[in-house]
C-alpha cells in the first residue's frame, strides 16, 4: 500500500492539485453536492415507493431522477478520486474512508436494484399482486446506505462528535 501511496503522490495530477490553491475547495464542493444530489433522488424516490409521497407515479418518479442519480455518481466518483491523488496516504489508509468505499460499492448496487425494480414491467406485476415489497425494502436499504456514505465521507468528524457526546 505504501508503494501505491509514493506512486500516487509522484504523480503530476497531485502535484498540480497540490499547487493549485482553489482547486481542492472546489473539488470538495462538487463532491458535497454531488452526494446530496444522489442523496435526495434517493430520498424522493423512497418516499414515492413507502407510499409517503403521491404527487407522481412511482415509474415516472424514478425515471425523473435517474439521470439526476447517474450524473451525480459521475460527478462524485471523478472529484473524489481527485481528492485522492491530492492526499494519497490520508485517504488511503484512514479506516473512515475505506468503509465509506465499501459502502459506497454496496450503496451503487442497491440503487441498480432499485431502479431495476422499479422498471415498468416489474411494477405492472407487483401491483397486481399487491405492495411491492421488495422495493419498499430496496428502498430503506438505499437510502440507509447513501446516509451511510455521508456519515463515513465525515468519519473523523462524526467520530469526533460522537466522542464528545458520549464522554
Amino acid at each position: 500500500m505504501i508503494d501505491l501511496i509514493s506512486w500516487l503522490a509522484s504523480l503530476p495530477i497531485g502535484q498540480a492539485l497540490r499547487r493549485i490553491s482553489w482547486l481542492v475547495p472546489w473539488l470538495q464542493v462538487v463532491h458535497i453536492l454531488a452526494n446530496g444530489v444522489i442523496l435526495g433522488a434517493v430520498v424522493m424516490i423512497s418516499m414515492r415507493v413507502w407510499g409517503i409521497s403521491r404527487s407522481q407515479a412511482t415509474i415516472a418518479m424514478a425515471r425523473r431522477f435517474h439521470p439526476w442519480i447517474w450524473g451525480a455518481l459521475a460527478a462524485l466518483t471523478v472529484s473524489g478520486v481527485l481528492l485522492i491523488f491530492y492526499t494519497p496516504r490520508r485517504a488511503l489508509l484512514d479506516l473512515a474512508f475505506q468503509a465509506k468505499m465499501w459502502t459506497m460499492v454496496v450503496a451503487v448496487a442497491a440503487t441498480v436494484a432499485l431502479l431495476f425494480a422499479l422498471k415498468p414491467e416489474r411494477k405492472a406485476a407487483a401491483d397486481k399482486a399487491g405492495p411491492h415489497r421488495l422495493a419498499s425494502l430496496l428502498a430503506t436499504l438505499t437510502l440507509a446506505l447513501w446516509v451511510g456514505v455521508t456519515l463515513a465521507g465525515r468519519g473523523r468528524w462524526f467520530a469526533a462528535m460522537m466522542t464528545r457526546m458520549i464522554q
